[in-house]
């Protein structure tokens, strides 16, 4: 039995290691030529001292309390030295991945399917000889064929498989999305890039608010998908934002996580007064006192920079301090294609 441990670097670099049962973490990352901080490897001097958000270990009692004290070990600060997991982690290393001897990793994909799910959207579907590991909400780099060009995607798929998808916002004149418009068929080989990114879906049991704009959907899919592989009870609700009815896709999808997460709803938001749905106007006007549970909720979320700005001073305005709070910006690419 081996478990998965994703190393998340402090330059956003995610690397994943492979740890045997009773293997501490310094030493499986070492047999994979990634070196981790350390001078003493004896839980003496504290150098190897990480942060583990996620994930089940042990430590044992081998360690001085001057390299980790009562207080750090309640926080999940851990020695990799010592650590033992028992099941997948994540583990926020203090330092850039060069520091350790390693880096981002590159590998090619080929194009399996390209949707236009509406003028505004396109699904990008890659195959790959391996399987894809990622934390649900990062993303990836992929370099625009023909170009030295790269574009960063969330996934919208379930980690683990040889195949992923991402939901792309069609830019007019933009490199990529020219190209996934009227150049990409099935076969066309990718140079892909990554993973990366602090965004990505935490344990916990706490009701989850997401708050998506456009095609920031795409994380949060893949958060779904997660949560329905772990057969999820926790209360989550989805807010999706976008400017007009033709913006909303993937509804079927999002109704299928209804019928497999007892615990999920969601509701479109729709910017455009004439728009058909109820809910108009931006997310943050939607928001109930059941969804914001008085600041013992995780929030997630993903969308260009106005609705961050505006969902920040929104809770701040109400009060409301969340136990968790992550957010992704995306700023899509206006670079003409030659």
């Amino acid at each position: 039995m081996s478990y998965t441990i994703a190393l998340n670097f402090e330059d956003g670099v995610t690397r994943f290691i492979q740890c045997n049962a009773g293997e501490k973490v310094l030493d499986a990352a070492y047999r994979q030529k990634v070196n981790l901080p350390m001078d003493c490897s004896d839980g003496v001097c504290g150098t190897c001292k990480c942060h583990c958000p996620s994930g089940n270990y042990s430590l044992g009692e081998d360690y001085l309390e001057e390299a980790l004290d009562e207080d750090e070990a309640q926080a999940r600060q851990v020695l990799t030295c010592q650590m033992i997991p028992d099941s997948d982690c994540v583990l926020d290393v203090p330092v850039a991945a060069a520091a350790c001897k390693t880096g981002i990793s590159s590998f090619n994909a080929t194009v399996k399917r390209v949707t236009a799910l509406s003028e505004s959207a396109i699904e990008l579907v890659v195959e790959t000889d391996g399987s894809l590991n990622f934390l649900p909400g990062q993303y990836i780099n992929i370099q625009v064929p023909g170009t030295p060009q790269v574009r960063a995607y969330s996934f919208s798929s379930l980690p683990g498989s040889n195949e992923g998808s991402f939901l792309i916002r069609n830019v007019p004149g933009g490199l990529m999305s020219q190209w996934l418009s009227h150049k990409a068929v099935a076969g066309a080989p990718l140079s892909l890039t990554g993973p990366m990114g602090s965004f990505y879906l935490r344990d916990g049991e706490r009701p989850l608010l997401m708050l998506a704009g456009g095609t920031g959907l795409a994380p949060m899919l893949a958060m779904l998908h997660t949560l329905v592989q772990q057969q999820s009870t926790r209360d989550i609700t989805l807010l999706y934002g976008v400017n007009s009815d033709d913006d909303l896709v993937l509804g079927e999808l999002l109704e299928s996580f209804a019928t497999q997460l007892p615990g999920f709803s969601w509701l479109p938001v729709v910017a455009a007064s004439e728009s058909a749905c109820p809910q108009k106007g931006y997310v943050t006007e939607h928001f109930t006192s059941k969804m914001l549970n008085e600041g013992d909720v995780d929030i997630y979320l993903c969308g260009p920079p106005p609705m961050v700005n505006a969902v920040t001073s929104t809770l701040q305005a109400l009060g409301v301090n969340p136990a968790g709070f992550w957010y992704e910006k995306f700023i899509a690419s206006q670079s003409a294609a030659a």
